[in-house]
């Protein structure tokens, strides 16, 4: 794995999630109770002995950067190799489909011109999933393909405008659209490129840097040895709110959970805060939930994830929820179908209803 490094693309962002992407990042959006969308891809690279990863940042960082550090959690912080922060271009993408712009690939050519591998791993955030990148690269040297694109048959869990494509028999890439055939090969934002070819792109296309990286491969099909690699585990796609809550409470599917976090040689790292165990008291009642440490619990929780350091009083009721950190829930408050940001406080007796489809986002730090 010396041969490759990484990349991940965090320049990007996305109305759909309302209040939730208002100051941060689709890849600093806080999940499962713990994590941030930007642990996975970096965790998988870590994972798989890839520890050369640069990291491109978007204009509003502060949040980013305040988790990742410098990469200390995820063995990053080392003299050869390492973490790198790239900049992104200062135009803000409000487009959570063009992740992988070209025009930030120009400005951080410096990254790639340096590096001595042979092969890049390219990575978006808004996919959730654990992956050996060894493996892909294994079946990327052996097809002598100049790029192999993930893939997952899952036409029900991709999302939505996402990329599909069709695979021929003996793996390559025919064609890719925006419209699921019978097969569904759903592109997992994640890709291996020859590094020598990415630069050619570079090159080639500078005079029309805002395009996506995806486009010009694309393009480029029938051109070059583009093949696939399928992924079958668990993939959970996030792009709105609705597959934010959805994906959210996969977590409380015990398979899933498990494949996710509970792989001792694939661990999903993350920045460490030091909690005391959650409290729970008598009055408390708790149902297939995920809760995190530092909680204080004394009322009904059902069917939902709570970050850490989360207060529940007495007589409260949460179903089908989602509470970050430090979010504080009065006597007597009713919460069905909520995803509620960080630092909000719900006032005593307070009744918010969503649904399924079309959930209540209580933004940071309101007082409801």
């Amino acid at each position: 794995m010396h041969r490759i490094m990484g990349l991940v693309a965090a320049n990007y962002s996305s109305d759909k999630f309302m209040q939730l992407t208002k100051e941060r990042p689709v890849a600093s959006l806080p999940f499962g109770g713990r994590y941030r969308l930007v642990d996975f891809p970096l965790s998988n690279m870590v994972n798989s002995r890839i520890y050369t990863v640069g990291l491109i940042t978007p204009y509003m960082y502060r949040s980013i950067m305040d988790h990742v550090g410098v990469g200390k959690e995820w063995a990053l912080n080392r003299k050869v190799g390492g973490m790198f922060i790239l900049p992104g271009s200062i135009y803000g993408l409000k487009n959570v489909q063009g992740k992988f712009l070209l025009r930030d690939i120009i400005q951080n050519r410096a990254y790639l011109d340096r590096g001595h591998q042979d092969y890049v791993v390219v990575s978006g955030c808004n996919k959730v999933f654990n992956i050996d990148y060894r493996a892909v690269l294994e079946a990327h040297i052996a097809n002598r393909a100049v790029i192999t694109l993930l893939y997952k048959k899952s036409p029900e869990n991709c999302g939505t405008k996402e990329i599909f494509f069709d695979i021929g028999e003996a793996g390559k890439v025919l064609t890719a659209s925006e419209m699921p055939d019978k097969s569904a090969n759903c592109f997992l934002d994640s890709f291996i490129i020859n590094r020598d070819l990415l630069l050619k792109f570079i090159s080639w296309y500078e005079a029309t840097s805002y395009l996506d990286l995806v486009e010009i491969i694309i393009e480029n099909l029938g051109h070059l040895d583009v093949f696939g690699y399928e992924f079958t585990g668990y993939m959970g796609a996030i792009d709105d709110v609705k597959s934010y809550m959805k994906c959210s409470q996969d977590l409380l599917n015990p398979e899933v959970d498990h494949e996710l976090f509970n792989n001792k040689d694939r661990p999903i790292l993350t920045k460490i805060q030091d909690s005391p165990p959650a409290k729970y008291w008598p009055t408390s009642s708790v149902r297939n939930s995920l809760v995190s440490t530092g909680c204080i619990i004394k009322g009904t929780i059902e069917n939902s994830i709570i970050f850490r350091g989360v207060t529940v009083e007495k007589g409260a009721v949460l179903k089908n929820c989602v509470i970050m950190q430090n979010t504080i829930i009065n006597k007597d408050t009713v919460l069905e179908n909520v995803v509620c940001d960080k630092y909000t406080v719900f006032r005593e007796g307070v009744k918010v209803f969503g649904s399924a489809e079309d959930p209540i986002v209580v933004g940071k730090g309101q007082s409801v």
